[in-house]
């Protein structure tokens, strides 16, 4: 049995912190060393005590080794259609987002994105991602064979969605049924692959597709669900006009049983005190987009208040209405919407969240998001000196605490060092680096 050591300092998360000074929140270890075999972490310590025997030692010092990054809300779909400009969300969705999209019909073109898809998230150190695909299931079938050739722990699923988009997109309630419920059979459980039944949002399914998507949610309890709520004022209210009985945007998919403690609500910024209560009582997930959010001008998402009555939140890109892949970046574009908001985002609890926060809210806590035994060795090498101006900038720092903002204000791809899937290299080894 083969066994790695990877050296270097160590930071991993034993819960969210409580405030900045909270070092009993994290594990820091200034010379550390991450034992892996078969793909696990089995033993996390001081290289000094280590056992190293005849282990392989890879060794990373002085860059910071963390579990990999955690994206819960992304479309893979649009990720060639980053930085396209439009006013608002609803005109962005008909000039680009269904336009691209409408290219999954082609034979071989969800093959091509996938392959960029994943090369981009690791280069930025995401080794998971929540992922809507298209309402094609072989972009599904893409989405997970290239996940599952790199080993990687992904969710992802085929947007249900029979109404107002171009007909080239849609499904009908049965269809979209009859073909999630095929790519659950083909995927959910495979490899490391797990499903999300993925109603894209109210406006583009009817109340029959939604009765669907109910079904499929009580057959297959073990999937998660994913779906969006409350971006946008104008979304709001041809939502409501669509679904006049619901109470609110939220009761919607109260109403058709879509909402639990595996259910992720992209957004969520507009909501009323039925609604966060409600999210909350149903343990399902807020997904923060700042990026997106401030692309598309949909509005700033209040942490603080949903925190304060207890609903779980995650932290994602959004790509393709999200504007990079870095998951540094997010948190760097979170810091400054929660700045507007007169919010405290301090960058242990950013880190936090990018990690362990989101596994947690995933329910994955014990699998990954952790440097620690008996999860998945799924790890970013970050190096804070990777550009001239952070190297200037690190001169000055002194605490991993500051290191942590530098790392998230100012860098980028170039700041990951290395990745790991599963213990074995993934972003050395990818072609043109």
């Amino acid at each position: 049995m083969s066994r790695t050591i990877l050296r270097g300092r160590v930071l991993s998360f034993h819960r969210a912190p409580d405030g900045i000074d909270d070092k009993d929140s994290y594990l820091y270890l200034e010379d550390g060393a991450i034992s892996v075999e078969n793909g696990t972490i089995v033993a996390v310590g001081a290289f000094a005590g280590a056992e190293t025997g005849d282990a392989a030692i890879i060794d990373h010092r002085p860059h910071l080794i963390m579990a990999g990054f955690i994206d819960m809300h992304l479309h893979y779909v649009q990720s060639h259609m980053m930085a396209s400009y439009a006013g608002s969300l609803l005109d962005w969705l008909n000039t680009y987002t269904f336009i691209e999209e409408q290219k999954f019909a082609q034979q071989g073109h969800a093959d091509a994105v996938a392959v960029d898809f994943y090369d981009a998230l690791i280069r930025h150190g995401t080794t998971t991602a929540v992922a809507y695909c298209s309402s094609h299931p072989r972009s599904v079938d893409a989405f997970f064979a290239e996940a599952q050739r790199r080993n990687m722990l992904m969710i992802g699923g085929k947007v249900m969605m029979d109404r107002n988009a171009p007909e080239e997109l849609l499904d009908t309630a049965q269809s979209g049924y009859d073909d999630t419920k095929a790519l659950i059979a083909r995927w959910h459980g495979r490899g490391r692959g797990l499903y999300a039944i993925s109603p894209r949002f109210a406006i583009t399914s009817t109340p029959e597709q939604m009765e669907m998507a109910r079904a499929l949610v009580a057959e297959h309890g073990d999937c998660y669900v994913q779906t969006h709520l409350s971006e946008n004022d104008a979304e709001i209210s041809y939502s409501m006009e669509l679904y006049p009985e619901a109470p609110d945007y939220a009761g919607i998919y109260e109403q058709y049983g879509l909402l639990g403690s595996r259910t992720l609500l992209g957004h969520s910024i507009h909501l009323n005190h039925r609604e966060t209560a409600v999210i909350a009582e149903t343990g399902s997930v807020a997904v923060f987009c700042p990026t997106s959010n401030l692309f598309l001008g949909s509005g700033l998402f209040d942490r603080e208040r949903l925190l304060k009555h207890g609903v779980r939140i995650g932290l994602a890109t959004d790509i393709g209405a999200g504007t990079s892949f870095s998951m540094l970046k997010t948190m760097d574009e979170a810091f400054k919407v929660l700045q507007l908001r007169k919010q405290s985002f301090n960058p242990l609890a950013s880190f936090h969240l990018a990690t362990r926060g989101n596994a947690e809210a995933l329910g994955l806590a014990e699998t990954i998001g952790s440097v620690a035994p008996g999860r998945a060795a799924d790890l970013v090498v970050l190096d804070a000196r990777a550009t001239p101006t952070m190297r200037m900038r690190m001169g000055s720092v002194e605490t991993i605490v500051e290191e942590l903002f530098v790392l998230q204000t100012l860098g980028d791809d170039r700041a990951i060092a290395e990745v790991y899937v599963a213990g074995a290299r993934a972003k050395s080894t990818l072609g043109g680096l």
